[in-house]
């Protein structure tokens, strides 16, 4: 992601439905996991995931490869390499748990990147990942945002399991409103990092994504695949 797409998502993340409902995504999966531990984040951009990890009292250290982000990061109070998720520069085992939120989609060598996330988990370490769904909502916001690829189910069980992890959970998000999402993408022209819609419009949208997490949805298809897995 280029330096002034992380610099506009920093600046819009706190205020974003879209943003800040996986940040409660997040963290509905973090308390699932019992006493917290060392956490790595994997293409963290600014670290907005990295503050839900560490407000939940993990050791976290964030990792990407752009420069911008790392120095947001530290900014931020964040111990931030400056990485490649193809090749993380940590021992085999020293992390509890990675997450990788919407970064194997920009990486050519995705199986790569699965492999390293699984080398430097410690056995029965978790990796929560998420990445865009379905190659048919491909438009310009993922040329804009250098995306390779948007995976469906199939495609991402084969690179996360290929890396040798046993998957606990996949399932669908943003299901509600991928009609207006495909929509709207049709008609793109760039990303759609921007600045959040009015304020009425912004709290319906998160009030509908809010509502999904009670309904039975999650096999429908969505705007996002959401991933659940650990290191046997």
């Amino acid at each position: 992601m280029r330096s002034a797409e992380i610099r506009r998502m920093t600046d819009v993340e706190d205020r974003h439905w879209w943003f800040r409902e996986k940040r409660n995504l997040l963290a509905r999966e973090l308390r699932r996991l019992g006493p917290p531990g060392r956490a790595l984040d994997v293409g963290a951009a600014g670290g907005g995931n990295s503050r839900v990890l560490r407000d939940h009292g993990w050791e976290t250290v964030v990792a990407d490869l752009s420069e911008t982000a790392v120095a947001i990061a530290r900014d931020r109070g964040f111990d931030a390499v400056h990485a490649d998720a193809r090749d993380l520069p940590w021992a085999a085992g020293t992390f509890d748990v990675v997450t990788a939120f919407e970064i194997l989609e920009h990486i050519e060598e995705d199986d790569q990147a699965a492999a390293e996330m699984f080398r430097v988990l410690g056995p029965g370490g978790t990796l929560l990942c998420t990445v865009p769904a379905d190659m048919r909502l491909w438009s310009a916001h993922d040329v804009a945002v250098n995306h390779v690829r948007r995976y469906d189910r199939a495609g991402l069980t084969r690179v996360i399991e290929g890396a040798g992890f046993v998957i606990d959970a996949l399932w669908s998000w943003n299901v509600l409103l991928r009609p207006v999402v495909a929509l709207h993408r049709r008609r793109s022209t760039g990303s759609d990092i921007d600045e959040p819609p009015p304020a009425l419009i912004n709290a319906c949208l998160s009030g509908i994504l809010v509502a999904e997490r009670h309904l039975p949805v999650k096999s429908l298809n969505g705007v996002s695949l959401i991933l659940r897995a650990h290191r046997p």
